[in-house]
């Protein structure tokens, strides 16, 4: 098993930017496919990014893609979210995720470990 814990959210101005860390432990984060979610009042849970095991393919959503960018160092069995130009409607709880499946996962129900949550919350 892997434990998750992220870290680096707070309160940002529109247009600005924050990143996020995901610091692992237990079983080798290499291992995992890595993704990113997030969360808002209200809503459901909905997919962020995705990078492969050895970090060289990167997935978006399409409401994020061109502005944040994921990534992992493995040897600090750590991952990253690096946010630009944020939005208000990017404001949410971001939660880190690990998953043992082959491919690029999209879905909450494909990742079986999740970090508590950060909150980032953008204001205009």
């Amino acid at each position: 098993q892997v434990q998750l814990v992220e870290s680096g959210g707070g309160l940002v101005q529109a247009g600005g930017s924050v990143r996020l860390s995901c610091a692992a432990s237990g079983r080798t984060f290499s291992t995992y496919l890595m993704g990113w979610f997030r969360q808002a009042p209200g809503k459901e849970r909905e997919f962020v990014a995705v990078i492969s095991r050895g970090g060289s393919v990167t997935y978006y959503a399409d409401s994020v893609k061109g502005r944040f960018t994921i990534s992992r160092d493995n040897a600090k069995n750590t991952g990253y979210l690096h946010m630009n130009s944020l939005k208000p409607e990017d404001t949410a709880v971001y939660y880190c995720s690990a998953s043992e499946f082959g491919g690029y996962r999209r879905r909450p129900s494909e990742y079986g470990y999740w970090g508590q949550g950060t909150q980032v919350t953008v204001s205009s």
